[in-house]
């Protein structure tokens, strides 16, 4: 066996992660590079409006994509791309969930994936006080240009795992998951049509149909309310790059502290109030973004954070798009 596998990244019109409008491939083999393929797409109907915030980070406009094939229409090239390949991808919850999500709103069916998360590999391999995908590139050897165009971004993500597993001596994603001790998850295939769909995708339909959906909550000046801080949950899934981390929140978010709490709870995180020896990860609101990390825009829990993380605390610092990300969007989200 060879290092072989597909990296792929979504970039989505909306909060909503079944709303892709552009993806970028890269094929390895044999831990290297040989073949790259990318797309702009209209998202699925009735998810195919285009938000501030996300055109503001990726660039791309709804005139960009008019005419072109709709996400389910393309599917079958993208999927012809992969083809058996095991997928890797900078916080897989997310992109995976765009297949999933863009697929059972199209009302067509998935395979199953094998899918590998950077994210995860570079906690576990690299000391970074941010592993945002600018971040564990450069650690990688493989700096970052233009991120959020979907072909670069995959192929950042591509060169991760290529470093992670040159660091760990394995010669294929099976040998690195083993040297880790890890299993390599999967996503299993599915039928909108005899399967449950996903919470994502139930959401957008009741909001699609003029239900409460997802609202943003608007901002508010002053402290934001803590809420309680509720257990984790035992049987979420342990790939999950929330799962068995301890979270605290800074920051005005999009989404009231209470519900992100509950939220990263459910992914089987356990929500704390303050930053503590116990902190593993601090998602800092405010439009806070990574590179804030070099220019010193930070909140006090944020100083803290690199403070500990100096000292060799593994701990680090997520922006609210990441964290929105990983617990499976909301109205305005974008990953950053």
């Amino acid at each position: 066996m060879g290092l072989d596998f597909t990296a792929i990244d979504f970039e989505t019109a909306n909060g909503f992660r079944g709303s892709p409008c552009a993806v970028g491939l890269t094929k390895v083999r044999g831990g290297r590079v040989v073949d790259e393929a990318s797309w702009l797409m209209r998202p699925p109907a009735n998810h195919d409006h285009f938000e501030y915030h996300n055109v503001r980070i990726h660039g791309i406009r709804s005139e960009d994509v008019a005419g072109l094939p709709r996400f389910g229409e393309l599917f079958p090239e993208i999927g012809a791309f992969i083809g058996g390949d095991v997928l890797a991808a900078h916080n897989a919850a997310f992109d995976l969930g765009v297949i999933r999500s863009g697929l059972e709103v199209s009302g067509l069916p998935g395979p199953a994936y094998d899918y590998v998360c950077t994210v995860m590999l570079s906690r576990r391999c690299y000391s970074l006080v941010s592993n945002s995908l600018p971040f564990a590139a450069e650690e990688a050897g493989v700096p970052l240009v233009n991120h959020h165009d979907a072909a670069e971004d995959a192929r950042a993500c591509a060169g991760i795992l290529i470093d992670i597993a040159a660091r760990n001596n394995a010669n294929s994603i099976a040998e690195l998951y083993l040297s880790l001790g890890l299993e390599v998850p999967r996503q299993d295939a599915f039928d909108p049509a005899r399967d449950l769909l996903s919470k994502a995708s139930l959401a957008a339909l009741s909001a699609a149909a003029g239900g409460a959906g997802a609202a943003v909550r608007p901002f508010m000046a002053g402290w934001p309310e803590e809420g309680a801080n509720p257990l984790p949950n035992a049987a979420a899934e342990p790939s999950h790059p929330l799962y068995g981390q301890t979270v605290v929140f800074t920051g005005q978010l999009a989404m009231a502290r209470p519900e992100a709490k509950v939220r990263s709870a459910e992914l089987g995180a356990r929500p704390e109030s303050r930053v503590t020896a116990r902190t593993t990860v601090l998602v800092v609101g405010d439009g806070f973004v990574a590179s804030d990390l070099r220019s010193g825009r930070l909140t006090g829990k944020a100083r803290r954070v690199l403070e500990l993380h100096d000292r060799g605390q593994p701990i680090e610092v997520l922006s609210e798009g990441e964290f929105l990300q990983m617990v499976g969007g909301y109205a305005g989200a974008a990953a950053v």
